[in-house]
């Protein structure tokens, strides 16, 4: 007789196997949300350990403003103690996020977009409405008890403010604010012969783009006695094709979540593009690289990307990425992004919010608001912007002195006072009520991720010489509907109700498929087992 044969802690895998699915499961739930109860006052008592995600761009300036601020909390409230892990991409915080919601482990403070945020609430009370903390007399904006000068309500830039609501309630507060630009070597733009305009407008930079590939006999471009010219390159083409569709007042999603974007406007854009995509006028980040290099190096003329990478842009960019011995000499301008009507410009706002995750206690989640809100203190808000093209996102800090003066001494150095950092700072400064934001749904990453990923498709579709015409464009639009799941028409909005996922982050899917395969070798093991014991 064969001794029966036990298979060692498989009650223990069965159980941690069947809590994570439990947990995954509960990740796309019904989202309900409850009404944050602020405490009466906050334990100083007891310790907290909070950890902060947060990006920074291998910037060494920032990630020391950070520590610094971490210090300087601690110091007033030194039973709070703050862990910083950093990201280099937004990305990758959103997709650990999406991960630790599973196994219940996410970060007290995050820095993150509302677009994350929304995907973030699909679970039960993951994030924390902020209303109730943003009004409590003793612990909201500017509250009596705070052991720091925090802004009030009414000092944090109101349309700001405004971007971090999610339905019917406050799920983040603005930490950092930019918007894009278009960097021009200006000096290339008045070898052609021509002269720029107040505001940009799509119909200028496709012509300025077009009369730059003339070549020479040797097959060099003119303009720039190279082999190498992009004339016109876009970083995000999500906010290409974004703001396009905003500046024609065309459909890209409702606030409830229902998908516009594969219309007809759409369409007459993609073939606006594509003839310049076709000749090499245009191209993008993805398929061509970064546009600040190109810039640099005298290989492009028009180069779009963020304000808050203002310091990559330019003859004298002190973060440029290329040698020395291959930088060109020109004067850079910093102007809008291109316009259909330049008397009413539309740009879009972007930067990073801080949102805070629900735990158990809530002296915990309160010493996290604590920390998250001293992030808006002036010292952090000025010191933090001055690193990039970003602005304040309170009044407060955008109206000290110190800040005026950091302004005004614009070209002064090219380091702390770069003058094309300055000028894109100051550029959204100037158009802060031009900026918008798109609609924030779960789903609305996906939505945006689609967005761009039609101008990528179509740009490299027309370099292999196919034909952009209703066919093709439907074929694409169908393609990319079913890539980041947009077939179903409505994502569902964040006021309430089970909603329908976009796109699972690849962390999030690896391990949804290695619990399945667990859980079939789990099965062959045990039936195996059961059939030796039978012999």
């Amino acid at each position: 007789m064969i001794k029966k044969r036990r298979i060692p802690g498989r009650s223990c895998i069965l159980a941690a196997v069947f809590a994570s699915v439990l947990a995954l499961s509960g990740c796309h739930g019904s989202g309900e949300r409850t009404a944050f109860e602020v405490p009466e006052a906050f334990d100083t008592s007891k310790q907290y350990d909070i950890t902060f995600w947060a990006k920074n761009d291998t910037n060494k300036t920032q990630t020391k403003i950070y520590e610094k601020a971490i210090s300087d909390f601690q110091e007033l409230y030194p039973n709070v103690k703050v862990n910083l892990r950093l990201y280099t991409d937004y990305g990758k915080i959103y997709n650990d996020v999406i991960t630790n919601i599973a196994t219940g482990t996410t970060p007290n403070v995050c820095i993150t977009y509302p677009d994350h945020i929304a995907t973030y609430m699909t679970g039960n009370n993951v994030v924390v409405p902020l209303d109730a903390l943003f009004d409590d007399e003793n612990y909201g904006l500017g509250g009596g008890e705070l052991l720091y000068d925090g802004p009030s309500r009414d000092e944090v830039v109101p349309e700001f403010l405004e971007e971090c609501r999610l339905g019917d309630s406050y799920y983040a507060i603005p930490y950092m604010r930019s918007t894009e630009a278009c960097y021009v070597n200006r000096t290339f733009v008045e070898k052609l012969g021509y002269e720029l305009p107040e505001t940009l407008t799509w119909d200028f930079v496709w012509e300025v783009s077009e009369a730059a590939l003339e070549k020479d006999a040797d097959g060099m471009f003119k303009l720039n006695g190279q082999k190498v010219l992009i004339p016109f390159i876009y970083k995000s083409t999500d906010n290409m094709m974004i703001q396009m569709l905003k500046q024609k007042d065309a459909g890209y999603s409702t606030d409830d979540g229902e998908i516009e974007l594969f219309n007809d406007t759409t369409k007459e854009l993609l073939g606006e593009i594509a003839p310049h995509a076709k000749s090499g006028a245009f191209s993008t980040f993805k398929i061509s690289g970064y546009p600040a290099n190109f810039l640099d190096a005298g290989q492009c003329i028009f180069a779009v990307d963020s304000t808050a990478g203002a310091t990559w842009m330019g003859a004298d960019a002190p973060l440029s990425d290329i040698a020395e011995d291959k930088k060109a000499d020109f004067e850079t301008a910093v102007m809008t992004v291109p316009q259909f009507n330049p008397d009413d410009p539309r740009m879009i706002s972007q930067g990073p919010s801080i949102c805070i995750f629900n735990k158990t206690d809530p002296q915990e989640v309160l010493a996290s608001w604590l920390f998250a809100q001293y992030m808006l203190t002036n010292e952090v808000q000025t010191a933090y912007s001055e690193t990039e093209g970003y602005v304040p996102v309170t009044i407060k800090a955008q109206e000290l002195p110190e800040y005026q003066d950091y302004l005004a001494k614009a070209g002064e150095d090219n380091q702390a006072h770069y003058e094309v950092k300055i000028q894109a700072a100051e550029l959204l400064l100037a158009n802060t009520s031009s900026t918008f934001v798109t609609p924030v749904f779960n789903g609305s990453a996906s939505l945006r991720d689609a967005a761009g990923q039609l101008v990528e498709s179509m740009t490299k579709s027309v370099r292999r010489k196919t034909e952009v015409n209703d066919e093709y464009l439907e074929t694409l639009f169908s393609d990319t509907a079913s890539l980041y799941h947009l077939d179903q028409g409505s994502m569902g909005g964040v006021s309430g109700g089970k909603k329908e996922l976009g796109a699972l982050p690849g962390e999030s899917r690896a391990l949804l498929i290695t619990l399945a395969v667990v859980w079939l070798l789990i099965g062959v093991y045990y039936v195996s087992t059961k059939i030796r014991s039978r012999k």
